[in-house]
Protein backbone atom coordinates (compact mmCIF):
# COMPACT_ATOMS: atom_id res chain seq x y z
CA UNK A 1 0.00 0.00 0.00
CA UNK A 2 2.82 2.43 0.85
CA UNK A 3 4.62 1.71 -2.41
CA UNK A 4 1.36 2.08 -4.33
CA UNK A 5 0.66 5.47 -2.72
CA UNK A 6 4.09 6.81 -3.59
CA UNK A 7 3.76 5.68 -7.21
CA UNK A 8 0.27 7.11 -7.51
CA UNK A 9 1.20 10.41 -5.86
CA UNK A 10 4.23 10.97 -8.09
CA UNK A 11 2.36 9.93 -11.24
CA UNK A 12 -0.57 12.33 -10.77
CA UNK A 13 0.34 15.86 -12.01
CA UNK A 14 -1.95 17.49 -9.43
CA UNK A 15 -0.33 15.56 -6.60
CA UNK A 16 3.18 16.39 -7.85
CA UNK A 17 2.31 20.07 -7.91
CA UNK A 18 1.04 19.85 -4.32
CA UNK A 19 4.37 18.33 -3.27
CA UNK A 20 6.65 21.04 -4.63
CA UNK A 21 4.82 24.21 -5.68
CA UNK A 22 3.27 25.31 -2.32
CA UNK A 23 6.57 25.08 -0.39
CA UNK A 24 8.46 27.03 -3.04
CA UNK A 25 5.76 29.68 -3.47
CA UNK A 26 5.31 30.33 0.25
CA UNK A 27 9.05 30.38 0.82
CA UNK A 28 9.68 32.90 -1.96
CA UNK A 29 6.71 35.10 -1.04
CA UNK A 30 7.46 35.30 2.67
CA UNK A 31 11.20 35.43 2.09
CA UNK A 32 11.26 38.26 -0.43
CA UNK A 33 7.84 39.89 -0.87
CA UNK A 34 6.40 39.99 2.67
CA UNK A 35 8.58 42.46 4.52
CA UNK A 36 7.35 44.60 7.41
CA UNK A 37 10.72 46.26 8.00
CA UNK A 38 10.97 50.02 7.51
CA UNK A 39 14.61 50.83 6.77
CA UNK A 40 14.30 53.92 4.58
CA UNK A 41 11.17 55.90 5.29
CA UNK A 42 10.44 58.82 2.99
CA UNK A 43 9.67 62.04 4.81
CA UNK A 44 9.10 65.66 3.85
CA UNK A 45 10.84 68.39 5.83
CA UNK A 46 8.80 71.54 6.32
CA UNK A 47 11.01 74.10 8.07
CA UNK A 48 9.06 77.24 9.01
CA UNK A 49 11.75 78.44 11.40
CA UNK A 50 14.99 78.24 9.36
CA UNK A 51 17.40 78.62 12.26
CA UNK A 52 20.61 76.77 13.19
CA UNK A 53 18.56 74.78 15.72
CA UNK A 54 16.08 73.57 13.09
CA UNK A 55 18.95 72.60 10.79
CA UNK A 56 20.55 70.71 13.65
CA UNK A 57 17.31 68.80 14.14
CA UNK A 58 17.31 68.03 10.42
CA UNK A 59 20.82 66.59 10.73
CA UNK A 60 19.53 64.23 13.42
CA UNK A 61 17.02 62.80 10.96
CA UNK A 62 19.52 62.60 8.11
CA UNK A 63 22.19 60.98 10.26
CA UNK A 64 19.91 58.34 11.74
CA UNK A 65 20.04 56.18 8.62
CA UNK A 66 16.28 55.61 8.86
CA UNK A 67 14.96 58.46 6.73
CA UNK A 68 15.24 59.77 3.20
CA UNK A 69 14.27 63.42 2.74
CA UNK A 70 11.94 63.30 -0.27
CA UNK A 71 11.03 66.99 -0.39
CA UNK A 72 11.00 70.39 1.30
CA UNK A 73 7.44 71.73 0.96
CA UNK A 74 7.14 75.45 1.64
CA UNK A 75 3.39 75.68 2.00
CA UNK A 76 0.41 73.84 3.45
CA UNK A 77 -0.85 73.04 -0.03
CA UNK A 78 2.47 71.49 -1.12
CA UNK A 79 2.61 69.41 2.06
CA UNK A 80 -0.98 68.25 1.57
CA UNK A 81 -0.25 67.25 -2.02
CA UNK A 82 2.70 65.09 -1.00
CA UNK A 83 0.66 63.35 1.70
CA UNK A 84 -2.39 62.81 -0.52
CA UNK A 85 -0.23 61.35 -3.30
CA UNK A 86 1.50 58.92 -0.90
CA UNK A 87 4.84 60.41 -1.91
CA UNK A 88 6.05 60.40 1.70
CA UNK A 89 5.38 58.35 4.81
CA UNK A 90 5.47 61.38 7.10
CA UNK A 91 5.99 65.13 7.25
CA UNK A 92 8.13 66.74 9.95
CA UNK A 93 7.04 70.33 10.52
CA UNK A 94 9.21 72.76 12.50
CA UNK A 95 7.02 75.65 13.65
CA UNK A 96 8.11 79.30 13.77
CA UNK A 97 9.92 80.26 16.97
CA UNK A 98 11.39 76.78 17.45
CA UNK A 99 15.02 77.98 17.58
CA UNK A 100 14.22 80.95 19.87
CA UNK A 101 12.44 78.70 22.38
CA UNK A 102 15.28 76.16 22.36
CA UNK A 103 17.90 78.86 23.02
CA UNK A 104 15.87 80.36 25.86
CA UNK A 105 15.16 76.96 27.39
CA UNK A 106 11.43 77.14 26.85
CA UNK A 107 9.14 74.27 26.01
CA UNK A 108 8.64 73.89 22.28
CA UNK A 109 7.16 71.35 19.90
CA UNK A 110 7.79 69.65 16.57
CA UNK A 111 4.83 68.40 14.55
CA UNK A 112 5.09 64.96 12.92
CA UNK A 113 2.29 64.12 10.49
CA UNK A 114 2.26 60.41 9.66
CA UNK A 115 0.41 58.62 6.87
CA UNK A 116 -1.68 56.06 8.78
CA UNK A 117 -2.83 54.08 5.74
CA UNK A 118 -0.51 51.26 6.80
CA UNK A 119 -0.73 51.15 10.58
CA UNK A 120 2.43 49.05 10.96
CA UNK A 121 4.56 51.44 8.89
CA UNK A 122 2.99 54.44 10.60
CA UNK A 123 3.83 53.21 14.10
CA UNK A 124 7.42 52.37 13.13
CA UNK A 125 8.01 55.73 11.40
CA UNK A 126 6.47 57.56 14.34
CA UNK A 127 8.78 55.70 16.72
CA UNK A 128 11.86 56.50 14.65
CA UNK A 129 10.90 60.19 14.50
CA UNK A 130 10.34 60.31 18.25
CA UNK A 131 13.82 58.86 18.82
CA UNK A 132 15.45 61.53 16.65
CA UNK A 133 13.57 64.33 18.41
CA UNK A 134 14.44 62.86 21.82
CA UNK A 135 18.15 62.81 20.94
CA UNK A 136 17.99 66.45 19.85
CA UNK A 137 16.15 67.36 23.05
CA UNK A 138 18.78 65.69 25.23
CA UNK A 139 21.61 67.45 23.43
CA UNK A 140 19.84 70.82 23.74
CA UNK A 141 19.31 70.24 27.47
CA UNK A 142 22.97 69.44 27.99
CA UNK A 143 23.99 72.62 26.15
CA UNK A 144 21.68 74.66 28.38
CA UNK A 145 23.17 73.16 31.52
CA UNK A 146 26.72 73.81 30.32
CA UNK A 147 25.84 77.41 29.48
CA UNK A 148 24.46 77.97 32.96
CA UNK A 149 27.54 76.38 34.51
CA UNK A 150 29.90 78.61 32.53
CA UNK A 151 27.90 81.70 33.50
CA UNK A 152 27.99 80.79 37.17
CA UNK A 153 31.73 80.12 36.99
CA UNK A 154 32.41 83.50 35.42
CA UNK A 155 30.52 85.35 38.16
CA UNK A 156 31.59 83.59 41.36
CA UNK A 157 34.42 81.22 40.54
CA UNK A 158 34.35 77.47 39.96
CA UNK A 159 30.97 75.90 40.65
CA UNK A 160 30.40 72.19 40.73
CA UNK A 161 27.06 71.54 39.09
CA UNK A 162 25.78 68.04 38.72
CA UNK A 163 24.10 67.22 35.44
CA UNK A 164 22.01 64.11 36.06
CA UNK A 165 21.12 62.09 33.00
CA UNK A 166 19.60 58.73 32.20
CA UNK A 167 21.38 56.64 29.58
CA UNK A 168 18.89 54.23 28.01
CA UNK A 169 20.41 51.28 26.20
CA UNK A 170 18.25 48.73 24.41
CA UNK A 171 19.34 45.17 23.77
CA UNK A 172 17.18 43.01 21.53
CA UNK A 173 17.27 39.27 22.18
CA UNK A 174 16.64 36.49 19.64
CA UNK A 175 16.28 38.80 16.61
CA UNK A 176 18.82 41.62 17.10
CA UNK A 177 18.33 43.10 13.61
CA UNK A 178 14.52 43.11 14.01
CA UNK A 179 14.10 41.48 10.60
CA UNK A 180 10.56 40.39 9.85
CA UNK A 181 11.96 37.65 7.57
CA UNK A 182 13.37 35.89 10.63
CA UNK A 183 9.87 35.91 12.11
CA UNK A 184 7.91 34.76 9.07
CA UNK A 185 10.03 32.04 7.47
CA UNK A 186 10.00 29.65 10.49
CA UNK A 187 6.22 29.94 10.39
CA UNK A 188 6.25 28.87 6.74
CA UNK A 189 7.38 25.42 7.90
CA UNK A 190 4.22 25.12 9.99
CA UNK A 191 1.94 26.27 7.17
CA UNK A 192 3.56 23.96 4.62
CA UNK A 193 3.25 20.87 6.81
CA UNK A 194 -0.35 21.76 7.69
CA UNK A 195 -1.56 22.46 4.17
CA UNK A 196 0.29 19.69 2.32
CA UNK A 197 -0.37 16.80 4.70
CA UNK A 198 -3.96 17.86 5.37
CA UNK A 199 -4.93 18.16 1.71
CA UNK A 200 -2.96 15.20 0.38
CA UNK A 201 -4.27 12.80 3.01
CA UNK A 202 -7.87 13.80 2.35
CA UNK A 203 -7.52 13.75 -1.44
CA UNK A 204 -5.70 10.41 -1.54
CA UNK A 205 -8.55 8.60 0.20
CA UNK A 206 -11.33 10.50 -1.55
CA UNK A 207 -9.73 9.70 -4.91
CA UNK A 208 -10.25 5.99 -4.22
CA UNK A 209 -13.95 6.70 -3.63
CA UNK A 210 -14.25 8.91 -6.67
CA UNK A 211 -12.75 6.44 -9.16
CA UNK A 212 -14.47 3.44 -7.54
CA UNK A 213 -11.40 1.57 -6.28
CA UNK A 214 -12.22 1.78 -2.58
CA UNK A 215 -14.51 -1.26 -2.89
CA UNK A 216 -11.69 -3.18 -4.57
CA UNK A 217 -9.37 -2.35 -1.66
CA UNK A 218 -11.99 -3.48 0.85
CA UNK A 219 -12.28 -6.98 -0.70
CA UNK A 220 -8.52 -7.53 -0.66
CA UNK A 221 -6.87 -9.33 2.30
CA UNK A 222 -5.61 -5.99 3.62
CA UNK A 223 -7.10 -5.07 6.99
CA UNK A 224 -8.53 -1.60 7.83
CA UNK A 225 -5.57 -0.59 10.07
CA UNK A 226 -3.17 -1.54 7.29
CA UNK A 227 -5.22 0.44 4.78
CA UNK A 228 -5.14 3.51 7.01
CA UNK A 229 -1.40 3.20 7.62
CA UNK A 230 -0.72 2.67 3.93
CA UNK A 231 -2.72 5.77 3.07
CA UNK A 232 -1.20 8.08 5.71
CA UNK A 233 2.44 7.07 6.20
CA UNK A 234 3.56 8.27 2.75
CA UNK A 235 2.35 11.76 3.60
CA UNK A 236 4.32 11.69 6.84
CA UNK A 237 7.38 11.35 4.62
CA UNK A 238 6.08 14.12 2.34
CA UNK A 239 5.51 16.47 5.27
CA UNK A 240 8.98 15.84 6.68
CA UNK A 241 10.52 16.27 3.22
CA UNK A 242 8.84 19.65 2.82
CA UNK A 243 10.01 20.64 6.30
CA UNK A 244 13.61 19.75 5.45
CA UNK A 245 13.32 21.61 2.13
CA UNK A 246 12.14 24.83 3.77
CA UNK A 247 14.64 24.42 6.62
CA UNK A 248 17.55 24.10 4.19
CA UNK A 249 16.39 27.12 2.20
CA UNK A 250 15.90 29.17 5.40
CA UNK A 251 19.46 28.43 6.53
CA UNK A 252 21.31 28.56 3.21
CA UNK A 253 19.32 31.07 1.16
CA UNK A 254 17.88 33.48 3.72
CA UNK A 255 20.41 32.91 6.55
CA UNK A 256 17.74 32.59 9.23
CA UNK A 257 19.34 31.87 12.64
CA UNK A 258 18.78 28.35 13.96
CA UNK A 259 19.68 28.29 17.65
CA UNK A 260 17.89 25.17 18.88
CA UNK A 261 17.91 21.41 18.45
CA UNK A 262 17.07 19.84 15.10
CA UNK A 263 15.91 16.65 16.82
CA UNK A 264 13.50 18.59 19.02
CA UNK A 265 12.07 20.22 15.89
CA UNK A 266 11.77 16.84 14.17
CA UNK A 267 10.08 15.21 17.15
CA UNK A 268 7.60 18.07 17.48
CA UNK A 269 6.84 17.81 13.76
CA UNK A 270 6.00 14.12 14.22
CA UNK A 271 3.60 15.00 17.03
CA UNK A 272 1.99 17.69 14.90
CA UNK A 273 1.58 15.28 11.97
CA UNK A 274 -0.76 13.18 14.12
CA UNK A 275 -3.16 16.13 14.09
CA UNK A 276 -2.97 16.92 10.37
CA UNK A 277 -3.25 13.27 9.34
CA UNK A 278 -6.24 12.81 11.64
CA UNK A 279 -7.92 15.91 10.25
CA UNK A 280 -7.22 14.67 6.71
CA UNK A 281 -8.88 11.35 7.51
CA UNK A 282 -11.90 13.17 8.91
CA UNK A 283 -12.21 15.31 5.77
CA UNK A 284 -12.09 12.15 3.67
CA UNK A 285 -15.09 10.76 5.53
CA UNK A 286 -17.26 13.82 4.80
CA UNK A 287 -16.21 14.31 1.16
CA UNK A 288 -17.21 12.35 -1.92
CA UNK A 289 -15.05 14.11 -4.53
CA UNK A 290 -11.61 15.64 -4.61
CA UNK A 291 -13.13 19.09 -5.15
CA UNK A 292 -15.15 18.71 -1.96
CA UNK A 293 -12.03 17.55 -0.12
CA UNK A 294 -10.10 20.61 -1.31
CA UNK A 295 -12.90 22.96 -0.24
CA UNK A 296 -13.14 21.28 3.17
CA UNK A 297 -9.37 21.55 3.54
CA UNK A 298 -9.52 25.31 2.99
CA UNK A 299 -12.37 25.61 5.50
CA UNK A 300 -10.22 23.84 8.11
CA UNK A 301 -6.94 25.53 7.18
CA UNK A 302 -8.00 29.20 7.18
CA UNK A 303 -9.17 29.39 10.84
CA UNK A 304 -6.12 27.39 11.95
CA UNK A 305 -3.87 29.77 10.01
CA UNK A 306 -5.49 33.01 11.20
CA UNK A 307 -5.54 31.94 14.87
CA UNK A 308 -2.01 30.50 14.95
CA UNK A 309 -0.12 33.74 15.57
CA UNK A 310 1.66 33.44 12.23
CA UNK A 311 0.98 37.03 11.18
CA UNK A 312 -0.97 38.62 14.03
CA UNK A 313 0.24 38.33 17.65
CA UNK A 314 -2.25 36.37 19.72
CA UNK A 315 -2.05 38.89 22.58
CA UNK A 316 -3.44 41.56 20.24
CA UNK A 317 -6.56 39.53 19.41
CA UNK A 318 -9.89 39.99 21.21
CA UNK A 319 -10.24 37.95 24.38
CA UNK A 320 -12.68 35.48 22.80
CA UNK A 321 -10.29 34.85 19.90
CA UNK A 322 -7.43 34.30 22.36
CA UNK A 323 -9.46 31.59 24.10
CA UNK A 324 -10.15 29.92 20.76
CA UNK A 325 -6.44 29.69 20.00
CA UNK A 326 -6.02 27.24 22.86
CA UNK A 327 -8.02 24.74 20.77
CA UNK A 328 -5.80 25.30 17.73
CA UNK A 329 -2.94 22.75 17.42
CA UNK A 330 -1.21 24.97 14.84
CA UNK A 331 -0.66 27.60 17.54
CA UNK A 332 1.43 25.23 19.66
CA UNK A 333 3.57 24.01 16.77
CA UNK A 334 4.12 27.64 15.67
CA UNK A 335 5.43 28.49 19.14
CA UNK A 336 7.73 25.47 19.10
CA UNK A 337 9.21 26.22 15.67
CA UNK A 338 9.88 29.88 16.45
CA UNK A 339 11.23 28.97 19.87
CA UNK A 340 13.66 26.45 18.37
CA UNK A 341 14.73 28.74 15.51
CA UNK A 342 15.10 32.11 17.21
CA UNK A 343 15.27 31.52 20.95
CA UNK A 344 17.11 28.20 21.05
CA UNK A 345 14.50 26.86 23.48
CA UNK A 346 14.72 23.29 24.73
CA UNK A 347 12.31 20.72 26.09
CA UNK A 348 12.31 22.40 29.51
CA UNK A 349 10.70 25.49 27.97
CA UNK A 350 8.55 23.89 25.27
CA UNK A 351 7.17 20.82 27.01
CA UNK A 352 3.67 22.37 27.58
CA UNK A 353 3.30 22.93 23.83
CA UNK A 354 4.56 19.40 23.10
CA UNK A 355 2.10 17.88 25.56
CA UNK A 356 -0.73 19.86 23.95
CA UNK A 357 0.32 18.65 20.48
CA UNK A 358 0.40 15.05 21.67
CA UNK A 359 -3.05 15.37 23.24
CA UNK A 360 -4.66 16.96 20.18
CA UNK A 361 -2.85 14.60 17.81
CA UNK A 362 -3.85 11.38 19.55
CA UNK A 363 -7.43 12.55 20.14
CA UNK A 364 -8.10 13.79 16.60
CA UNK A 365 -6.40 10.81 14.97
CA UNK A 366 -8.26 8.29 17.14
CA UNK A 367 -11.67 9.89 16.47
CA UNK A 368 -10.99 10.08 12.73
CA UNK A 369 -9.82 6.46 12.57
CA UNK A 370 -12.97 5.32 14.37
CA UNK A 371 -15.17 7.22 11.92
CA UNK A 372 -13.20 5.85 8.97
CA UNK A 373 -13.56 2.32 10.35
CA UNK A 374 -17.33 2.69 10.41
CA UNK A 375 -17.37 3.78 6.78
CA UNK A 376 -15.26 0.78 5.76
CA UNK A 377 -17.62 -1.53 7.59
Amino acid sequence: MIRKEFIQALRDPRMRSMLFIPPLLQLLIFGYAVNLDVDNAKIAWMDQDRTPESRELLSQFQGSGRFNIAGFPDSERAMQKMMDGSQVDAVVRVLPGFGRDVVRGRATAVQVLVDGTNSNTASIVSGYASQCIARFSNQAMQKQQKTKMYAATAESGPVHMSMPSVDSRTRVWFNPDLRSRNYFIPGVIVNIITLVTLSLTAMAIVREKEIGTMEQLMVTPIRPPELILGKTLPFVVVGLWDMLLVLAAALLLFHIPFNGSFWLLLGSAMLFLLTTLGAGLFISTVSQTQQQAMMATMIFFQPFFMLSGFTFPIRNMPQVAQWLTFFNPVRYFMEIVRGVFLQGSGVEALWPQMVALAFFGVTILWLSVQRFHKQLE
